[in-house]
């Protein structure tokens, strides 16, 4: 964000500063999502326990991004205007898409917090899994927002595949018949 006012100050922001700061904010808040959703597997992976205590700070930052994206689009390209705002979301596929992720996003921001955590108590976790929702419709935004080169999009969901992936080979798994004990994948279990 610093580099961002720091080149605007300086006028280096292009012909266009207002879509170059847009895409900048946008780019940032789909960068910092996919590193929320690295923290996991990187504490799994390489026993990293410290990343855990991470992940709500990062979170935050998605949100901060994500919301530095939206109302730079509210204020820039509709002046605050929401029969306007309302018309785009609902003319651009891709704005569509965009706009429920940052609509799905809000509520995980809002109960980031210990009082949330212990008055929705279970339901927090539910709320929360819709991360992976708002990963899908964030990467949907930027292939649809693309017109030409899809290399740059198509990185970013690729990475986004593997840490789902990731996810899904990292999750307990119920083995045996008896016990139904919970383990970890790869995890020598001695009956």
């Amino acid at each position: 964000m610093v580099w961002m006012a720091w080149r605007a100050v300086q006028g280096d922001l292009g012909a266009n500063p207002v879509e170059v700061i847009t895409h900048q904010t946008g780019d940032w808040a789909l960068r910092l999502l996919l590193l929320t959703l690295a923290l996991t597997p990187l504490r799994i992976w390489f026993g990293w326990g410290w990343t855990i205590r991470l992940r709500r700070m990062a979170g935050l930052f998605v949100y901060f991004y994500a919301s530095c994206h939206f109302l730079i689009w509210f204020l820039a390209d509709h002046s605050l205007d929401l029969v306007s705002m309302w018309a785009d979301v609902l003319e651009r596929p891709y704005i569509s898409v965009g706009f429920s992720a940052f609509i799905v996003l809000t509520p995980l921001a809002l109960t980031s917090n210990q009082w949330s955590m212990r008055r929705l108590g279970r339901r927090w976790k539910r709320l929360h899994q819709s991360v992976y929702l708002i990963l899908v419709l964030a990467i949907v935004h930027f292939l649809w927002l693309v017109k030409a080169d899809y290399l740059e999009p198509l990185i970013y969901a690729c990475i986004a595949a593997l840490l789902l992936v990731a996810r899904l080979n990292s999750r307990p798994r119920k083995t045996g018949t008896d016990d139904q004990a919970r383990v970890w994948p790869n995890q020598n279990v001695a009956n």
